[in-house]
């Protein structure tokens, strides 16, 4: 017969609001990035930057901190709610921080921007009318 302890497994395995939590761990649980491991490889690549300043993976998130985070052709710039060093589901992630108007804004503008734009790059192949439209005019020269 097993002798287990009142709780089970996970007796004492609740966490306690913590008021520090590490900069991967948060973009991570806050659902900036997918893994932890890509969240620390944009913080190691300068995409992230804590009060002004660079950051650290293992740098300490308290509420209050302003961060700026590039993600892509994305930047955010936020400002730490509550910490949370557990993943959750994204109603939740969102409470945890709050985008700043402006930020909001330049996001909108650059998503319109690139909208009218149109994607970057030479697009896709000719097709076989406009290849031999090529060829025609580069015989002719």
């Amino acid at each position: 017969m097993l002798n287990r302890s009142a709780g089970g497994h996970n007796a004492g395995m609740t966490q306690a609001h913590d008021e520090t939590v590490r900069a991967d761990l948060w973009l991570w649980a806050a659902r900036f990035f997918k893994t932890r491991r890509l969240s620390r490889e944009a913080i190691d690549g300068g995409k992230v930057e804590h009060n002004d300043g660079p950051c650290k993976p293992s740098r300490a998130v308290r509420c209050g901190d302003v961060l700026r985070i590039t993600r892509g052709e994305e930047r955010f710039e936020i400002q730490v709610l509550d910490v949370s060093a557990k993943r959750g589901p994204a109603s939740e992630a969102q409470q945890l921080y709050r985008e700043s108007e402006a930020s909001i804004e330049a996001r909108a503008q650059a998503r319109e921007n690139r909208r009218l734009t149109g994607p970057d790059g030479p697009g896709r192949r000719p097709d076989k009318q406009a290849r031999r439209l090529l060829r025609r005019f580069k015989t002719r020269q």
